[in-house]
């Protein structure tokens, strides 16, 4: 079988094997399946660069996001059949409840084998149904961003209709988050740096757009697009260099999910205003199966769609992850197992 190996740390240490080891046959609880898609987060990159886990074991096949179909089923097994459609999990272990250290030490792609393969043998609580609607290469987008937006939003945030929600960028999560939001009938709000990508935005039905170039204390602008209230809830993906604004655009009593730090992993950290404000501010790292079981079904009831950006071949890994690294992509990056 075809299979992508990390055996460096650097988009250099990527290597394709075109003949790697047949899958084994499924142990008892286990099922094998034949993926076909894969899409990349921002974490995937920060794996393979090393900054994710610099202690990670190598070699490793990368990627936690896949999707494919149940060929073969272990003793034992009942939630699976042959013939499913299904897609990987990012955190395997983590079935329901609280996080806690032995349900977030599996992590699919960094401690256990990743997607980038074409037969991945795991338990059976390690993949979830595809929403029959789905595309094998849209149903690959799911596991991380989707259900990390879903956290956010539904679960952690307790956005409802009527609810106003601030969104950063436009990134995978974000758009979930726009789209989640959206449809549970909340009033949101888009910023970014990009009119093109705030088009985007609109299109998926953001009610206020803002481009954070133009107006620099776009915290401001938000509040004053909400009536100067300001926001019930943020999807905080900047981290140090946003966090400020996003307290002066969260309302009194409202709800921060931090869910990235793409504009650097520490600050000064202003504790008189979130105790002030009487924010709560809640880290986010995907979700679990019960989560993305309960997210999927609003996924089907309302036959949302991901947003897809490119399609890259197999052989095509480094290059998608260059493209993930330029940070000028717009839809979720994709890999098409048949390409």
């Amino acid at each position: 079988m075809r299979a992508v190996l990390l055996e460096r740390f650097g988009l250099d240490g990527l290597r394709e094997i075109r003949d790697a080891p047949e899958a084994s046959a499924p142990a008892p609880g286990e099922v094998r399946v034949r993926l076909s898609a894969a899409s990349l987060n921002y974490h995937d990159l920060a794996t393979v660069l090393g900054m994710a886990n610099p202690k990670m074991a190598l070699p490793q096949v990368p990627l936690s996001d896949g999707a494919g179909v149940v060929e073969a089923v272990g003793e034992g097994v009942t939630s699976l059949r042959e013939g499913q459609r299904v897609t990987t999990s990012f955190f395997p272990a983590w079935q329901a409840g609280a996080p806690g250290l032995a349900k977030l030490r599996q992590v699919t792609g960094e401690t256990v084998p990743g997607a980038m393969q074409e037969y991945l043998v795991a338990p059976a609580a390690a993949f979830v149904p595809t929403p029959a609607h789905l595309s094998d290469i849209e149903a690959a987008t799911l596991p991380c961003a989707a259900l990390t937006a879903w956290r956010a939003v539904v679960e952690e945030g307790q956005v409802r209709a009527g609810s106003r929600v601030l969104i950063q960028g436009t990134g995978g999560v974000s758009l979930f988050a726009l789209q989640f939001a959206h449809m549970l009938g909340a009033e949101t709000v888009v910023i970014s740096s990009s009119d093109e990508k705030l088009a985007l935005a609109e299109a998926l039905g953001a009610d206020h757009l803002i481009n954070y170039t133009a107006q620099p204390r776009w915290g401001r602008a938000v509040r004053e697009a909400c009536g100067g209230e300001g926001v019930d809830m943020v999807v905080e993906v900047g981290g140090a260099g946003t966090l400020p604004e996003s307290l002066s655009a969260v309302t009194i009593g409202g709800h921060i999910s931090m869910i990235g730090v793409l504009t650097g992993v520490a600050s000064m950290v202003p504790t008189a205003k979130i105790m002030a404000m009487n924010v709560t501010v809640r880290g986010i790292t995907v979700g679990h199966r019960e989560q993305f079981e309960a997210m999927n079904r609003a996924i089907t009831l309302q036959a949302l769609r991901p947003v897809i950006g490119q399609v890259f071949g197999f052989s095509e890994l480094g290059k998608a992850l260059a493209t993930m690294q330029a940070a000028t992509h717009t839809g979720k990056l994709c890999i098409d197992f048949d390409r």
